[in-house]
């Protein structure tokens, strides 16, 4: 399936559900979940936010939550984009989860991505998650190979 509004478009499996929100700052998240409750969300921030701070306020919610949390930095490169963030592991009802901050800075906007799975869902999910963020910059960014 394709996501394609608000000048954001990705791709994502069939069976996963899509929910939007928008606020009056002028940012938009959009969460796609798996039926699982397996979950990647995108948010959209304005240009001038500090992607490090995203990245350390995340890491500070979640560890209020998960007071467990492991917290790593780490980065990917898509298409030539750096998107820095870091990686998490933490405990909830009994069950490990991994999850992954990442943003990628433009001159337009900063583009958050969100994901998080059970440990046991997650080695078959991080590629889903990988692939609908690879889209997103694609298609967004238009970063691809087409545009080189």
């Amino acid at each position: 399936m394709e996501f394609n509004r608000n000048g954001i478009r990705f791709e994502y499996p069939e069976n996963w559900t899509i929910e939007e929100d928008s606020s009056p700052d002028g940012i938009f998240s959009i969460t796609a979940s798996a039926p699982d409750g397996a979950f990647w969300s995108l948010s959209r921030q304005p240009a001038e936010v500090d992607f490090e701070q995203l990245t350390d306020f995340t890491t500070k919610q979640l560890r209020e939550e998960y007071p467990d949390l492991e917290a790593y930095p780490a980065s990917d490169d898509i298409f030539g984009s750096s998107l820095s963030g870091a990686d998490f592991n933490f405990s909830y009802l009994d069950l490990t989860n991994t999850a992954e901050v990442r943003c990628l800075a433009t001159t337009t906007a900063c583009y958050v991505f969100f994901c998080q799975a059970e440990d046991r869902d997650w080695s078959r999910l991080h590629h889903v998650f990988r692939a609908m963020t690879t889209s997103f910059v694609r298609g967004t960014i238009g970063n691809g190979p087409s545009s080189d």
